[in-house]
């Protein structure tokens, strides 16, 4: 069994630190924005949803309720967003201090400061916790708490200070700048040229920070004042994933063909848009469809004057809808500009798929490792690809919860997340299978994190004591089934008594001689299992059984796998080496095995193809 398992390692050499590229430092630094954004996103929706409704031009109009959009919007989601900024470099001590310190750029500043609070947020964590580093050791037994809480409270207000007198009006000033800039280019209609950086850019994993960290704070100020925004609708626009996911779907090949509709469903209604970029990378011409399909929805709602109250996450057309503001005429803009979005993205989409001349199957998980590739690429992490499958089951003897981790701890981990405890319920095993950002992962007892290629750097450095696996895709990953099978055998060898566990089968190949324990009528499936290079044996064996079972008239199958393809069943039976049937032992629980040392002519198959169904 192949698995990118990281194991904790003692390293007795110092290790050359590797260089970060510009990509990944952007991608770092986007992250860092939007993980003080996505973790309060409910407050937005709330902010959004009572401005909606509330306003004087709402769907219910209420003068009195409407009084908690301007608080909410000046000093609720600031506060909300430097809090988790501290919180991330010092706890909940950095959140405060953090919190402190931001509400001296809110109260120095008319406009909704969130870039502020982006600053002075994780500025007020950083200090509080430069400052425990240099005193902790230095405090007197039994003033800890004295210490802390003054220490908290001076710096908070020398940064609440600082933050009004100075870092306030560069933030106000730099804003109205940008503010002016967007406008500019609205008035000038170079908006939809936007998507043109927008869409390749969503791709290569920076939709989060994009939309987060950059559009969501813009757009809250244009529509504190306007009351909607058109920079809502940039990056989460689901019209051009859409229309090359139906591209795909019409004129794709293999598995990409075969997995676009159910792709349509996540993608459109669910909201989660990483599940077109490995397609859009299987092809990358079909970045001009994206391209196309972002440019001529931004180009419409610009025409339309549609915009939204406040930022859609999930970007699921569902959501677009409900952060509408009561307008018909915005309503049939929306609409329209993500029918068009569709349209152009899947004519472009269409067109390159129909030329494509290429005979192979466009192998999607290829494409999905492609994408680790594109992304930012730390896919060198320490594994155990040629570890013994017993070795792999024993790595699993201590976990006891499962976490999958994302740069923004919602979207594509936990659609994962979701998949997996879906699939480890049915299997019987009890198990927590959750999901967060990776921003926010511990290093804690019993622990496997589930994290994608390209930030399994940052995992091991969060949880360096944690059993780790990386995958190429949340949505889409086989290793899912794997880990299951691993915790499956672990319970198994657990449970059973040492001198069970260690017994072999017996391999005498007398005739008629089968195992007392195989239960041949419920059999509706023969495999026999490739192992070690004896692809050859296994093919021979599997076409000679074909005959064997089609000239008894009996209506079972028989397939040659791979021992990583089993399905672990009853109703599957595995002939094998004795050699094979070890890690078989290791692996599945519920498969019949007849064990043979002749695989082409044993002279238990007449006995055995007789006593099937």
């Amino acid at each position: 069994m192949s698995e990118n398992v990281n194991t904790t390692a003692t390293q007795s050499a110092p290790v050359a630190k590797k260089k970060v590229g510009v990509k990944a430092r952007v991608q770092k630094f986007g992250s860092a924005l939007s993980n003080m954004v996505m973790p309060n996103i409910g407050a937005f929706i709330a902010w959004g949803l009572i401005t909606a409704i509330f306003m004087a031009g709402g769907w219910w109009p209420n003068a009195d309720l409407a009084k908690m959009i301007q608080p909410m919007v000046h000093y609720l989601l600031p506060l909300l967003i430097a809090f988790t900024g501290g919180n991330m470099i010092a706890g909940h001590r950095g959140g405060v201090v953090g919190a402190i310190a931001t509400i001296g750029v809110i109260v120095g500043s008319n406009i909704p400061m969130f870039i502020g609070a982006m600053i002075m947020g994780p500025l007020g964590g950083w200090v509080i916790k430069k400052w425990d580093e240099a005193i902790s050791d230095k405090i007197k037994s039994g003033f800890e708490m004295l210490v802390n809480n003054f220490s908290a409270g001076i710096i908070g207000m020398l940064l609440a200070i600082l933050g009004y007198y100075a870092i306030g009006p560069v933030v106000a000033g730099a804003s109205a700048l940008m503010a002016a800039g967007v406008n500019w280019i609205i008035q000038m209609k170079l908006l939809p040229l936007a998507n043109v950086f927008i869409e390749p850019a969503k791709i290569l994993f920076l939709n989060n920070a994009i939309n987060q960290g950059i559009l969501t704070p813009l757009g809250i100020q244009a529509a504190a004042s306007a009351g909607k925004s058109i920079l809502f609708l940039l990056e989460p626009d689901p019209g051009p994933g859409l229309g090359i996911l139906l591209a795909f779907a019409l004129f794709g090949k293999g598995t990409a063909k075969a997995s676009a509709p159910s792709a349509m469903i996540i993608h459109f209604f669910g909201g989660i848009h990483e599940i077109y970029f490995p397609y859009v990378l299987m092809k990358p011409a079909l970045f001009l469809a994206v391209i196309a399909g972002g440019v001529t929805g931004t180009a419409t709602f610009s025409l339309l004057n549609v915009g939204l109250k406040s930022t859609p996450s999930p970007g699921s057309i569902l959501m677009l809808f409900i952060m509408s503001p009561k307008n018909l005429g915005n309503y049939i803009g929306l609409a329209v500009g993500v029918i068009l979005a569709t349209l152009a993205s899947f004519i472009v989409a269409a067109i390159i798929l129909k030329r494509d001349k290429s005979t192979d199957t466009d192998d999607l998980a290829a494409a999905q490792g492609k994408m680790s590739d594109m992304k930012g690429g730390n896919t060198a992490t320490a594994s155990a690809t040629d570890a013994e499958p017993a070795d792999v089951i024993a790595s699993y003897k201590d976990v006891d919860h499962i976490i999958f981790a994302c740069d923004a701890g919602m979207g594509s981990s936990a659609m994962g997340a979701s998949l997996l405890r879906d699939k480890v319920k049915k299997a019987g095993i009890n198990m927590s299978v959750t999901n967060t950002a990776i921003s926010n992962l511990k290093d804690e007892p019993g622990l496997l994190v589930i994290t994608q290629n390209e930030l399994a750097d940052r995992a091991a450095q969060k949880a360096p004591h944690a059993l780790r696996l990386a995958v190429d895709n949340f949505l889409s990953s086989p290793k899912y089934d794997q880990v299951v099978v691993n915790l499956k055998a672990r319970d198994q060898v657990s449970d059973a008594p040492a001198s069970a566990a260690a017994e072999p089968q017996a391999t005498t190949d007398t005739p008629d001689a089968l195992p007392a324990n195989l239960d041949l009528s419920v059999v509706d499936e023969i495999v026999f299992v490739h192992h070690d290079g004896h692809l050859g044996t296994a093919t021979m064996a599997t076409s000679l059984m074909k005959d064997r079972v089609k000239k008894a008239n009996k209506h079972v199958s028989v397939k040659n796998l791979g021992i990583d393809e089993l399905t672990d069943s009853n109703s599957l039976l595995v002939v094998s080496s004795a050699e094979a049937a070890k890690n078989l032992k290791t692996r599945y629980t519920q498969v019949q095995v007849l064990i043979t040392d002749d695989l082409l002519s044993s002279p238990k198959y007449d006995k055995m193809v007789s006593e099937l169904k």
